[in-house]
């Protein structure tokens, strides 16, 4: 089982917020933590800390890669000359990662720019990279890119926010074999079927978007809220989507998608 947290800003975090996650964490126990960027609200010292401080307090390791918040934006020569360095601080060098076993292979891309404000890119040495190892991939495993841009919009307003380049990556990360393309960024959760978007595709894929997790930075009416990944028989992932129930003061399962793995 893995759990999937997005764009927590720390810096804007709700207290009551983040003890909920962790005690649902605690009884998920997952198997790993995948945290999708945008840790922190404007990449300062003292909110890295505090991820740092939330991250190693949960059950499981974390993959954590950075969002364009996680980059200096009012520290000009800090964002040219070391835009990492607070994230590098917390987390470690590595700006990518990727964790394997039996049942999964989660690729996790770093997406942003320092020369970029808010969008984020998808190299085409990162395309050919991933694609490369998804081939790699064993059959029985569920394969996982995670990005912080979206891949698939699924409002106008959100055509603006997906990833330069997901034309081109997200139908050849799918045919090369990955099942799950996972995003933050606009704080909207949800899970749509790629080849509605690209019906030429082979094969299918699922985008899945996750909320803000922690954040009072939430968008409309849409709470608090993480995605749980888990394997249902050796040919099904679901994914589920917990919200925060301000009334109940905890996370609550809002609803589940059962998705087929193509081979």
């Amino acid at each position: 089982m893995l759990l999937h947290i997005s764009d927590p800003h720390f810096g804007t975090e709700r207290p009551e917020v983040v003890d909920a996650l962790l005690r649902l964490a605690g009884q998920l126990q997952p198997e790993r933590v995948i945290l999708s960027g945008d840790i922190t609200q404007r990449a300062r010292a003292a909110q890295f800390a505090a991820a740092r401080e939330f991250v190693d307090a949960l059950p499981a390791p974390a993959l954590v890669i950075p969002g364009n918040h996680d980059i200096p934006l009012f520290n000009l020569w800090a964002r040219l000359v070391s835009p990492y360095a607070g994230f590098r601080c917390a987390f470690g060098p590595a700006l990518e990662c990727e964790w394997s076993t039996p049942q999964w292979l989660v690729i996790a891309l770093n997406t942003t720019r320092w020369w970029r404000h808010k969008d984020g890119e998808v190299s085409g040495s990162q395309c050919r990279r991933v694609a490369q190892r998804l081939r790699q991939a064993a059959p029985g495993q569920v394969r996982v890119v995670v990005t912080h841009q979206p891949l698939l919009a699924i409002r106008e307003n959100d055509v603006a926010n997906l990833l330069h380049g997901h034309a081109q990556v997200a139908p050849a990360w799918t045919e090369a074999g990955a099942d799950l393309l996972l995003g933050g960024h606009i704080h909207l959760p949800y899970v749509r079927p790629l080849r509605k978007a690209y019906p030429q595709l082979s094969r299918e894929s699922h985008v899945v978007q996750a909320g803000t997790a922690v954040s009072r930075r939430v968008r409309g009416d849409v709470p608090n809220s993480v995605n749980v990944l888990r394997r249902e028989g050796a040919a099904d992932c679901v994914v589920e989507r917990w919200d925060y129930d301000s009334a109940e003061g905890r996370f609550m399962l809002h609803g589940r998608h059962a998705l087929p793995v193509s081979r």
